[in-house]
């Protein structure tokens, strides 16, 4: 059984800062790549940053380029999001996910993960 578990959320001033965590377990967990995705309300999932496990190329939307920084450690299978300079229109749930596919590890769809953790709320206040 994969599981993999957020922890780092909270509430924030803008221009403050959070740290995400994600950590992936279970004897079966083999992965490409991971993507840390956000849904706001009333708004859809979409993919705010992405790491291949093996290289770490990663991938991040423009509208966090800048100020989020993925990383991971692969010793943990834990993966990091360093969010700096929030603004109240980042505030949402964040989830990680994890793809087996190599064929979708450049994937931004959330179709293309096949697991995911509970998500973590994040609240930026102006």
């Amino acid at each position: 059984q994969v599981r993999l578990v957020e922890s780092g959320g909270g509430s924030v001033q803008a221009g403050g800062s959070l740290r995400l965590s994600c950590a992936a377990s279970g004897r079966s967990f083999s992965s490409t790549a991971m993507g840390w995705f956000r849904q706001a309300p009333g708004k859809e999932r979409e993919l705010v940053a992405r790491i291949r496990w093996s290289g770490g190329i990663t991938y991040y939307a423009g509208s966090v380029k800048g100020r989020f920084t993925i990383s991971k450690d692969n010793a943990k299978n834990t993966v990091y999001l360093q969010m700096n300079s929030l603004k109240p229109e980042d505030t949402a749930v964040y989830y990680c996910a994890a793809t087996v596919s190599p064929y979708y590890s450049g994937s931004s769809s959330q179709d293309d993960y096949d697991y995911w953790g509970q998500g973590t709320q994040v609240t930026v206040s102006s």
